[in-house]
């Protein structure tokens, strides 16, 4: 659905503004939107936002030059544009904290965060300050899906050591027996989006699911899926043979994984997390593989990004990923353009068209 609302917010009418600074059209008369990060692929996207809204990109090469600029450079700016990626704009700003959010100028309405997570951005202390903010939901779900599938299968079938079995030339003289997905029960926790997205993939396989969510869904919602509803996560933890992360982080889910929820996942277990790193307690998860209380894990994403824990790498049973879920042409495209669409609304209609769902209350 939100793509279908995102895709109207933007006219194909619109035509490109003359004017260019920094490969950025501009003009004094419209309201201004410092862009944190650059648009690398949502050219059309960029082209026609640039019709209203006058795009000031970031020179600040360190947070406290940020933090300076903020009150002379960006004084002005209505909105924010700004990535996920540990690689763009944070290594300069930081975390948007309740500091850097009390040093944003009055000006500021609107952050659009080009990323499904949002926990970068303190919410409590934008909402304070009326500043709505947005993420990218369910233009995510699919490519994420994907990726948690593959770690799913490479995992059960121990594929990463069969990689270094061909890179050390032992062939597969060396390999143990490992397992189907056929079978299996893969326990989902958190049945948002992207864990639909990956029930819907698991079940061709074979697979049977359940889940456990703060909410339980529709029972009609569950039939469509196939999905059978657990009431406890410590259920999900002790009967799953795949045990899947596909929730947000805050503070009631950090090491929502740690050394007890590993002692009470079976010893043939695998864990897969494409959610956010620090879901798990990466130094229990090292411990637990290594006492060989799970068999194995498959991470797309760190507690410490872009940082990996060396035991994980260095060990068999770690299928690791450089948090590459959703860095596919396709969902990237529509991720920024999502991100410009909700900003053009937020300048014409003075309100974003939608929110984080914590804000939701803002836009009514």
């Amino acid at each position: 659905m939100l793509k279908t609302v995102s895709t109207r917010l933007l006219s194909s009418s619109w035509k490109a503004a003359t004017m260019a600074v920094n490969g950025y059209a501009t003009s004094s008369a419209k309201p201004q939107v410092l862009f944190l990060d650059s648009i690398k692929l949502a050219k059309d996207e960029l082209e026609s936002f640039q019709q209203i809204g006058n795009v000031v990109p970031m020179t600040s090469t360190s947070r406290s030059e940020f933090i300076s600029d903020l009150g002379e450079k960006y004084a002005g700016a209505t909105g924010i544009y700004r990535h996920f990626k540990a690689s763009e704009s944070i290594q300069v700003t930081g975390r948007f904290d309740a500091e850097l959010v009390s040093k944003l100028p009055s000006s500021v309405k609107f952050i659009c965060h080009n990323g499904a997570g949002y926990d970068q951005i303190d919410i409590d202390a934008c909402t304070s300050r009326g500043i709505q903010v947005s993420n990218v939901p369910s233009a995510v779900d699919d490519a994420t899906a994907d990726t948690a599938m593959f770690l799913l299968i490479g995992s059960l079938r121990q594929f990463n050591s069969a990689l270094a079995a061909s890179r050390d030339g032992t062939f597969n003289s060396l390999l143990p027996l490992a397992n189907d997905p056929k079978g299996k029960l893969l326990g989902i926790i958190g049945l948002g989006g992207i864990g639909t997205a990956l029930a819907k993939r698991a079940r061709p396989f074979g697979m049977t699911i359940q889940y456990h969510n703060r909410r339980r869904l529709p029972v009609e919602k569950e039939a469509e899926l196939g999905v059978k509803y657990v009431p406890t996560l410590d259920e999900l933890l002790e009967t799953s043979d795949v045990v899947s992360l596909n929730l947000p982080l805050n503070a009631n889910t950090k090491h929502l994984i740690s050394d007890s929820a590993f002692k009470k996942m079976k010893s043939s277990a695998v864990l897969i997390n494409t959610a956010r790193g620090p879901v798990v307690d990466e130094a229990a998860l090292v411990r637990a593989l290594q006492a060989g209380e799970i068999a194995g894990c498959g991470l797309d994403v760190y507690e410490n990004e872009p940082h990996i824990t060396p035991e994980l790498l260095a060990h068999p049973q770690a299928l690791c990923l450089p948090h590459v879920g959703t860095v596919t042409v396709e969902t990237q495209t529509e991720m920024e353009a999502i991100c410009l669409r909700n900003l053009a609304h937020g300048l014409k209609e003075g309100k974003l068209a939608f929110t984080v769902p914590e804000q939701s209350h803002l836009l009514k």
